[in-house]
Parts: structure tokens; C-alpha cells; sequence
């Protein structure tokens, strides 16, 4: 499927560790990844603003790209480990389906995660605020979650490319603090010094399920390798065949992305043949050899 590209207009802006922080400005940028436009959304209305991502070592080549660095000069997120330590699965977990009012992000990774207000600091970078947070602890880890709200609506985040956004965040932050998550994630080949040593088999790993969910809506899972700007691409491939996503969640676990999406055509749930179109859809997209000019 081709991929339109689009240029936008930005301003750098130098974060202490050298690593750039791009803001909407008047200055064209020439080379680089880019967030494209959509005309898709998680459920809401869409945004045309685009964001960027500058990293110390390299561009990613993601479809959606950002990366606010930590903000605070105190890393208030690291800690040491032996090497000899297994090291835990990184999770990620974006919610759009618990809390009405705000969206709800989780992060777990063993229990090497300190009080993250660095990424809560970069989080506000985005335009976002913390309007609640806590920490609950179980047999795979500390759980630190968050509800969070932009800045200038007050209200849950509705944009895809934002949601991307946090995510890929919260990832480069985690990487940066805990650069021996970088193996476990498949950001460590963009963000890390150290790439995952394994290599997720697509057509494996490639899973896409849709299941009655009452008369009006249809719950879509897919199962897929990560990669930065997946979220986006998803939802955009939905709503090219014209099916509504009404709310969801996206969860990053080590080298996978697992998603759950309500999904419905024209306000009911989707039928047999479109489930199939729609599955189908999916599926070639996740499943087709990918290029750095895809």
C-alpha cells in the first residue's frame, strides 16, 4: 500500500543530552521521518499536525516518529542491575477503554521501574497532562499507571498519531534509563545501542481475529511484530474500508504489538463478508516485506 509523505514545518530545540526536541516552527526540515496527515482516527476527530523525532544515533523510519527526550538533568529512573539478572519483558499498555475521561497508560518492566517523572516530564512535552497516577504491585512486576489528558481540551486523547506518540515516549525513555530493555524491544533497533538478538517471524507472529460484540459493534484483535508507527498504520488501514473505530487499547510486549479494537460499520457490528475483507486487509499489510521507502 503506497504511503503518501508530507512535510511539515519545525523548530529544534536542543535538550541537554544533545538529542533534539522538534517543535511546530517555521523552518523546513529536508530529510527525515515523518508523521503523514491521516485522515483516520481512534474513534474522534483527526489532527493534521505532525510530529518528529530526532535521536543522538539515528532517524527512525517509521511512518509516525517522536521522541521528547527526558527533560529532568537527575536520572531519577535508572538503576543497576547485575548481568546476570533476568531481564524482565518491557510492557506498554495504551487504554482507551477504561476511564471515559482520560487516556490510561500502564508500564511495567519487572520491578526496575523507579517514579518515572521523566517520562512524565516528556509526556508534557506533548502537549499532555498527568491528571493521575499509581503504582500496584503483583507477581510480574511493579505497574505504574497513569491518566492523562491534553492540555488544551482537558479531554482523553483522540488523535492515533498522538497515541503513537506516547507511545514511542515512553519506549525511548524506558531504552534511555534502561538501556537493557533495548534487547527485549523491537524500538532497541531505532532508539537502543544494543537490537533485540531475536528476530519476530511475521507470518508467525501475525494474528487477526474479529468476534461478535452486541448488535452494534464488532471487537477486532490483532496480533503483529512492533514497529514504530504501527498503531497509525492500523487504524488507518480500518477506516480505508470505511469501518468506524469507536475505542481500543494497544499494548507493546517485548517484541510484539497486541491490539483490541471496537470496531462497527455504519453503526452496527460488522458482517460475515467484511470481517473477512477486513481480516484480509490486515493481514497482507503485516505480512508484506517492508522497505525503508515503504
Amino acid at each position: 500500500m503506497a504511503v503518501a509523505m508530507a512535510s511539515c514545518a519545525l523548530g529544534a530545540h536542543l535538550s541537554n543530552n544533545n538529542a533534539a526536541i522538534l517543535k511546530a516552527s517555521e523552518t523546513r526540515v529536508s530529510t527525515g521521518a515523518l508523521i503523514r496527515p491521516r485522515s483516520s482516527s481512534f474513534g474522534f476527530a483527526t489532527k493534521s499536525k505532525c510530529f518528529f523525532i530526532f535521536h543522538q544515533k539515528k532517524w527512525l523510519s517509521s511512518a509516525t516518529t517522536i521522541s521528547p527526550q527526558a527533560s529532568s538533568a537527575t536520572t531519577v529512573e535508572d538503576a543497576s542491575y547485575s548481568e546476570r539478572d533476568t531481564i524482565p519483558t518491557p510492557v506498554v499498555i495504551i487504554d482507551q477503554d477504561s476511564d471515559p475521561n482520560a487516556t490510561v497508560v500502564e508500564i511495567t518492566f519487572g520491578d526496575r521501574l523507579g517514579a518515572l517523572l521523566d517520562t512524565m516530564n516528556a509526556l508534557k512535552n506533548l502537549g499532555l497532562n498527568v491528571v493521575k497516577a499509581n503504582v500496584f504491585l503483583d507477581s510480574s512486576g511493579k505497574h505504574n499507571k497513569f491518566a492523562i489528558t491534553k492540555v488544551d481540551t482537558g479531554r482523553k486523547v483522540d488523535d492515533p498519531e498522538l497515541l503513537e506518540a506516547i507511545r514511542l515516549t515512553i519506549i525511548n525513555n524506558m531504552i534511555e534509563y534502561h538501556p537493557e530493555s533495548s534487547a527485549q524491544l523491537a524500538m532497541g533497533v531505532a532508539f537502543g545501542e544494543v537490537p533485540p538478538k531475536q528476530q519476530v517471524d511475521v507470518d508467525i507472529a501475525t494474528r487477526v481475529r474479529v468476534y461478535d460484540d452486541g448488535p452494534n459493534r464488532s471487537l477486532l484483535y490483532v496480533e503483529s511484530a512492533d514497529r514504530p508507527g504501527l498503531l497509525v498504520d492500523l487504524v488507518k488501514i480500518i477506516t480505508d474500508i470505511n469501518i468506524t473505530v469507536s475505542s481500543g487499547e494497544f499494548d507493546t510486549e517485548g517484541l510484539l504489538a497486541k491490539a483490541k479494537f471496537h470496531v462497527s460499520y455504519k453503526d452496527k457490528a460488522i458482517s460475515n463478508p467484511l470481517q473477512l475483507v477486513l481480516a484480509n486487509s490486515l493481514r497482507y499489510f503485516l505480512r508484506r516485506p517492508t522497505t525503508e521507502e515503504s
